[in-house]
């Protein structure tokens, strides 16, 4: 009797999704460009810090923005109304990006006019962890008000991670929300991934954040 053969579909797309990960990641150093990819869950304020970070770096990095959203061009708009270089990607309803879409939206930026390039993932805590898409650096940002427990939760995400942000932190004291618990959850996934808790409304904490990033 003659086997079955089994394709692995899953195993093949991403092993060469990582492959064109690794060669834009080269391909950005070479270029003098440092990629952080940006994610959260919708509402946590990736704008927001993206934002933040412009204002405080902007006089020191030349930085442009990718955006990625399955529709609308709203933060990509927010980005260029402050003078910095921006593309959208429109996913279609894709939950996160690959390497291909963002090797796509690379080649739209001014590379040799910049430092530094933010890639503002769709809003997602588990499929975007699982894509890898060429940055250097990963960083997630997890609210105040969607709780202490997303470690337990999201388990992959945090341990993808190369820092995670906590913001809204001006909302602590209206909440149960522990930045303690929250940490010892996160060591126990990740042991190098620092906790930094900032907001994005009152400014605390960004200088942590933005002293990590340099």
């Amino acid at each position: 009797m003659r086997q079955t053969r089994i394709v692995r579909v899953r195993q093949s797309i991403l092993e060469g999704n990582r492959a064109r990960a690794a060669a834009l990641r080269a391909d950005l150093a070479r270029a003098g460009v440092t990629m952080v990819n940006v994610m959260s869950s919708p509402g946590s304020g990736k704008t927001s810090l993206i934002l933040r970070t412009i204002e405080a770096l902007r006089e020191r990095y030349r930085i442009g923005v990718i955006e990625a959203d399955i529709d609308s061009t709203v933060d990509a708009d927010r980005m260029t109304a402050v003078g910095v270089p921006a593309v959208q990607i429109e996913t279609g309803g894709f939950c996160h990006v690959d390497a291909a879409m963002v090797r796509a939206a690379v080649d739209e930026l001014p590379l040799g006019e910049l430092d530094l390039v933010f890639l503002e993932n769709v809003g997602n805590l588990i499929c975007t962890a699982q894509s890898e898409t060429g940055a250097h650096r990963n960083v997630a940002i997890l609210s105040v008000p969607e709780g202490d427990d997303k470690p337990l939760k999201y388990p992959v995400m945090f341990r993808a991670v190369d820092a995670l942000v906590v913001n809204k932190i001006d909302f602590l004291s209206l909440t149960d929300f522990s930045l303690e618990a929250l940490a010892e959850r996160v060591r126990l996934l990740n042991r190098d991934a620092p906790v930094i808790p900032v907001s994005c409304r009152t400014g605390a904490g960004l200088d942590d954040w933005t002293g990590w990033l340099e």
